[in-house]
């Protein structure tokens, strides 16, 4: 009777092991390879577009491929900085960028920025952005700490692309 009972859950671990030990290892792989949730913590440095507390999803596979996008909108995270930043990219490596009255220009020509209600906030540049850096910033001019205060940022910083916002229910929606 004993045996028999030792067996069972001998068999019992055995197949729960089986079932959850890979969907564990599995679900990490996601979260460290492949995408990840974040929520925005703190500021009104994306509004109109994004607001504090709002959850998002980010993809981190195209980036092993290809550069980011001049538009996307970004996670960084900082070393020793325990915040991650959530900001568009404007400025590419290489480029020339410059900040006049909130609007970006890039190689001296003003690039079209939708996304923006709210123009402002502190001058920056002209400044090349070096190789293998980018240029970010919020979409509140007047109140985004970013690119212009604390210099290109490195691309071994971007956790990765934002493609879904899924909190709150009502703003669910894919970021273009």
């Amino acid at each position: 009777m004993r045996s028999s009972l030792y067996q069972k859950l001998q068999k019992l671990v055995w197949e729960i092991g089986t079932a959850i030990l890979p969907a564990v290892l599995f679900a990490l792989f996601i979260r460290v390879e492949v995408a990840k949730a974040v929520e925005i913590e703190v500021g009104p440095s994306m509004q109109p577009n994004m607001y504090q507390g709002y959850r998002l999803m980010t993809e981190k596979v195209s980036y092993h491929f290809r550069l980011p996008q001049r538009g996307d909108v970004v996670v960084v995270n900082r070393p020793g900085v325990e915040v991650s930043l959530v900001k568009r990219v404007l400025g590419l490596p290489g480029e020339i960028v410059e900040v006049q009255a909130g609007h970006v220009l890039i190689n001296g020509q003003k690039i079209e920025e939708p996304w923006v209600l709210y123009f402002g906030g502190p001058e920056y540049g002209p400044a090349q952005i070096p190789d293998g850096y980018i240029f970010i910033i919020g979409d509140n001019r007047p109140n985004s700490r970013d690119s212009r205060a604390i210099g290109p940022v490195e691309l071994t910083m971007v956790e990765g692309r934002v493609w879904l916002v899924y909190w709150p229910l009502e703003k669910f929606e894919l970021v273009p």
